[in-house]
């Protein structure tokens, strides 16, 4: 009877006190508590997710306040710039155009074809915007059509992306993204370090 009484006074007591016991938290969504791959002491930017080569890097927050598929298309444009500008500003270094005069610093090659050329490379690529975006360059304007895909033009040349399926497509996408992201690093390292030494590059 003492023992059925001690188990009896034991339960009761167990069942009081989790009327104390702090409440369990729902098991919240892995998404939105997910760490950053690439700033591990910070959360992963939501807005990023499930793009070709999110690694959770914003540490300015830039994909809350702007269109993400606008932030995109501004990378891989930026991208492609800079690698044909890092490619282009070795290049200035070996190799000049006829009529034009050498200098082995590639930062001031502008200063030696003049303001017209340079101008003129501005404005055609102001056109080539304003053609392949259908005249919508603005961010509220650009992607207008849900169809449309950040940095796919239809141009391939060489058919590079014919019969691939969309696995070797993202892998695509995912070479010229991070080989863009070197090529900006680069094309500012390039660009201070003659600016700093006043040397040639090579």
């Amino acid at each position: 009877m003492v023992k059925i009484a001690t188990v009896a006074t034991m339960a009761a007591l167990a069942g009081s006190a989790s009327a104390f016991a702090p409440a369990s938290k729902p098991n919240s969504s892995t998404s939105l508590n997910a760490m950053s791959k690439s700033l591990p002491f910070i959360t992963a930017p939501k807005n990023t997710e499930g793009y070709v080569g999110d690694v959770g890097f914003d540490p300015l927050g830039f994909s809350e306040y702007f269109d993400m598929k606008w932030l995109r298309e501004a990378e891989i444009k930026h991208g492609r710039t800079s690698m044909l500008a890092t490619v282009g500003f070795v290049m200035q270094e070996f190799w000049t155009l006829p009529g034009y005069e050498h200098v082995t610093d590639s930062n001031l090659a502008p200063t030696v074809v003049g303001a017209s050329p340079m101008l003129q490379i501005v404005l055609w690529m102001g056109v080539l915007e304003f053609w392949t975006n259908k005249g919508n360059v603005t961010m509220e304007t650009m992607f207008e059509d849900p169809e449309r895909v950040p940095g796919n033009f239809g141009f391939d040349p060489m058919g590079l992306s014919v019969g691939k399926t969309q696995e070797q497509l993202d892998e695509m996408a995912l070479k010229e993204i991070k080989n863009g992201r070197l090529a900006m690093l680069a094309i500012g390292g390039m660009i201070h370090h003659n600016w700093v030494t006043g040397d040639a590059l090579f």
